[in-house]
């Protein structure tokens, strides 16, 4: 597929969101080779990075930090404590089952690996409409992407990234938070409780 293909470019952003959720997953067997091989067909500078810090990555380090109990929280609900969890998940629930999304992670549907991991999939469903000429299906997928970024990701990404520098972290997984984070417009890094949440018009991992 050329760059200038219909739905090239929706496909390599479904690409970088992919291997950006791969590295806020835990470390696992095979996990490292998985991050290599989609690093490098990725070709993206900073996610390349990450990926390579994420080399010699350790199961022990990533529970330490994210994992239940760990020092950071990893889940929406925990940055959104004003809120009642029950319809944050709901609402994800919904979103989920509107396109068919099965994530195979083994995390909770609010965990930044899971959302992160359902923005690729709907530029991957985007970049499919567009190569099939189906412009009103690319169309949905967009905004339905809009949607989700400022009500789920944009109010927890900020924040965590921000969480994990404030513990000191210092490897693939503050940098691919930041590397998410950024790509978020107006994603809050205040005090937990805040609503200063943005629109972020489909933020691109770019």
């Amino acid at each position: 597929m050329t760059n200038d293909t219909p739905g090239a470019a929706a496909l390599l952003e479904a690409a970088r969101w992919r291997l950006a959720a791969l590295l806020l997953e835990r470390p696992r067997p095979g996990w490292t080779d998985e991050v290599a091989t989609l690093a490098a067909e990725v070709g993206d500078e900073t996610l390349g990075a990450v990926a390579a810090l994420a080399a010699d990555a350790r199961e022990g380090d990533y529970l330490a930090l994210l994992g239940p109990g760990g020092a950071v929280p990893a889940r929406e609900v925990g940055y959104r404590p004003r809120e009642d969890p029950g319809w944050i998940l709901a609402d994800l629930a919904r979103f989920f089952d509107a396109f068919a999304y099965r994530p195979r992670a083994e995390d909770p549907a609010d965990h930044v690996a899971v959302e992160a991991g359902f923005v690729g999939y709907l530029h991957l469903k985007e970049a499919l409409a567009q190569a099939a000429g189906e412009d009103d299906a690319a169309a949905v997928a967009r905004e339905a992407r809009a949607a989700f970024l400022a009500t789920h990701l944009a109010p927890m990404i900020g924040r965590l990234a921000h969480a994990l520098e404030l513990a000191g972290d210092d490897s693939h997984i503050g940098a691919a938070a930041a590397a998410i984070a950024a790509q978020v417009p107006d994603a809050p890094i205040g005090p937990v409780g805040t609503d200063d949440v943005g629109d972020c018009d489909g933020c691109t991992l770019r």
